[in-house]
């Protein structure tokens, strides 16, 4: 990667479209502007100018809102659910297919009260429903849709309680389903059912035989947690033919996996649905719907493959394979052709959210000018002079052998006292000088020796961002999520930095060491060099799902604020929503503390310290005030508050 930074002759706009992949994971919604910033694309008003990141970045300052942020932009969520549901009925009317398409969002993807009632309401026109797999979803479902047309689908395991509530909403007038996961939920329902009067929408979740490929592949198949053997499926229609309710058998679930990235599984997946489906019909289930789950993947990297965190197809592809594929398959059967129902929560809130922070600091691993040869200076010091001098092409190797030899030696010197801290330091920042001396010259080498290829990595800066890995992007400590990052400004200006990405909180995890680059994987991201008293602000896009439901406390870093902007279509833009984020105090109650009690705690510590005679009455009182107004504070790093801090000091 380096060496193709280097031959780039003269930097622009278009070369940090590349660099970056802008275009290639963006979908459309973001740019890069003429004056190096990164804009939001209003995909409503395809005639506005793009909003540049950094002016919404100035209404937070102006707004007293600290880094680090997530931005959520109201238009890519409409536009993600508008085209979803377009481009289903665009492809139904063309391929002559007879029945409608009816998407729900899974609540589990983003449980945020702001996405779900934007969802609610975008989605209203569509009667575009909700996913549900618990109580507490089917509550926010209930209270918060607008349609009563919208479905409501009800996944996982249910209680009596959980099915009350969806008998209750069916009594609403909404289409309610209880997807059967187990046998056991059976009884359950029709006992309900028939207390409260109800007749139930029922559907079964089968077991797919049918594996997906992509890191979300064991969601698929026939050892997936969730669904009914083809026995099981048998059980359960006799039963329900039993009580009287095999009418009520409507829907058919079959979850073909999460992030397929190849086109081909879906299509073999919706074949395998469709068998079941008739195989159901045959039995005399009254099926009418067909749910096929989520699926629909987002391309992370740009590379539009079939890689785990990509995809080979695009939004009409997808559409137009599950349609014709559903006609065609049931066309032998005679059978009416089903509601079609998927489940699309990633693809549908990915690409609104935006994690926007700013770098504290960095720790450069340059070398500084070799100083002179000292007097009594140890023999592997000498030789690691030699070394520097006998670089060239031809040497690189034997070079780099040496260097690291006399590099371990001394180390292995210092831990038995032999050298001193001083020698120990001469001899580490020789060795840089010899990694970077032949950094430079292996773009020159006809073939990169495989030890070579970690030098980059190892020469990288560390960036130390104002952010919280765990909290705010734990998929990418997790499981290896790759998100796109990048500057977002200063893109007119080459970057000249190699980096690696370190968040704020005391744990050697907390890093970002996988970046998307030139549409590759990349160990080390290019950035710009900081300037003194000037922020650098980074984005991490396509956070929309799952980030803000899985963060965690660590070390106690609460969630950040959160910003929702409308994009006008004079090229303006609006502050919707605005929430502050956790205090301290808020996440220490998080955890069980008692916020009050421990202001009387330290009240009563530096009481006593008073009375000891170790402060005055006056440094009680200020100690107690800037005890108080910490708990009261942002759990992230603010520049603000430091500065005030030194200034009282200096007082």
């Amino acid at each position: 990667m380096d060496s193709k930074i280097k031959k780039i002759k003269s930097w622009n706009i278009h070369s940090a479209r590349n660099t970056y992949g802008v275009k290639e994971w963006g979908n459309g919604y973001f740019d890069i502007n003429d004056h190096g910033d990164v804009a939001v694309i209003d995909p409503q008003h395809s005639n506005s100018n793009p909003v540049p990141l950094m002016k919404i970045i100035e209404g937070m300052q102006d707004r007293e809102l600290q880094m680090p942020m997530l931005l959520r932009i109201e238009n890519i969520l409409d536009q993600s659910i508008g085209d979803l549901n377009e481009t289903f009925r665009k492809v139904i009317k063309r391929v002559g297919y007879n029945g409608e398409y009816r998407g729900v969002y899974p609540i589990k993807v983003n449980q945020q009260a702001q996405i779900v009632e934007e969802i609610a309401h975008f989605g209203s026109r569509y009667q575009h429903g909700f996913e549900v797999g618990s109580k507490a979803e089917m509550i926010a479902a209930l209270s918060t849709l607008e349609n009563i047309d919208s479905m409501i689908i009800c996944n996982g395991y249910k209680d009596q309680e959980f099915i009350e509530l969806g008998l209750e909403a069916i009594k609403l007038g909404f289409k309610c389903f209880f997807v059967v996961e187990t046998l056991t939920e059976l009884p359950i329902i029709v006992e309900r059912s028939r207390a409260l009067g109800v007749r139930p929408h029922i559907g079964v979740r089968v077991k797919m035989t049918s594996q997906v490929s992509g890191h979300w592949g064991a969601t698929s198949g026939e050892r997936s947690v969730f669904g009914l053997s083809s026995r099981q499926l048998i059980e359960a229609v006799d039963y329900l033919k039993e009580a009287k309710l095999l009418d009520c058998l409507e829907l058919l679930h079959c979850h073909l996996g999460s992030q397929i990235p190849n086109i081909r599984d879906i299509r073999v997946g919706v074949v395998e649905a469709c068998r079941y489906y008739a195989a159901l019909c045959k039995e005399g289930a009254a099926l009418a719907y067909i749910d096929l789950g989520g699926g629909l993947a987002v391309d992370y990297t740009g590379k539009q493959s079939n890689s785990e965190q990509s995809r080979n197809y695009a939004l009409e592809e997808y559409c137009e394979d599950i349609v014709e594929t559903i006609k065609n398959t049931l066309a032998d059967d005679g059978l009416p052709h089903p509601t079609i129902i998927t489940e699309s929560g990633r693809a549908s809130v990915a690409y609104t959210s935006i994690l926007l922070f700013n770098v504290l600091d960095v720790n450069r691993f340059d070398a500084t000018p070799v100083a002179d040869e000292v007097e009594h200076e140890h023999e592997f010091l000498k030789n690691m002079r030699e070394v520097i001098n006998a670089i060239t092409p031809q040497h690189l190797q034997e070079c780099y052998n040496n260097a690291l030899y006399y590099r371990d030696e001394v180390r292995e010197l210092f831990k038995r006292g032999q050298i001193d801290l001083r020698m120990r330091s001469v001899s580490e920042n020789l060795y840089l000088t010899v990694l970077h001396r032949i950094k430079e010259l292996i773009p020159e080498l006809p073939r990169v020796p495989e030890e070579f290829e970690g030098i980059t990595a190892a020469l990288a800066d560390i960036y130390y961002g104002n952010f919280s890995l765990f909290q705010s992007l734990p998929d990418s400590w997790a499981i290896d999520q790759l998100f796109p990052i990048m500057p977002i400004h200063r893109l007119d200006e080459e970057p000249t930095r190699r980096a690696i990405l370190a968040d704020i909180t005391c744990d050697c995890d907390g890093k970002i060491e996988r970046f998307v680059v030139d549409q590759q994987v990349d160990n080390t991201l290019p950035l710009h060099a900081l300037k003194d008293n000037e922020e650098y602000y980074l984005g991490v896009f396509l956070v929309g799902a799952y980030q803000e439901t899985l963060g965690d406390l660590h070390n106690l870093f609460g969630d950040t604020n959160v910003v929702s902007v409308r994009l006008n279509e004079d090229s303006s833009f609006e502050f919707v929503k605005e929430v502050h984020g956790d205090s301290i105090a808020d996440v220490l109650s998080y955890v069980e503390y008692q916020p009050r009690e421990m202001q009387i705690r330290f009240r009563n510590k530096v009481e006593a310290a008073v009375k000891a005679g170790r402060i005055t009455a006056k440094e009680r009182q200020q100690m107690i005030n800037t005890f108080n107004a910490s708990l009261q504070g942002y759990t992230y790093y603010e520049k603000e508050t430091v500065a005030r801090q030194q200034s009282l000091i200096a007082v």
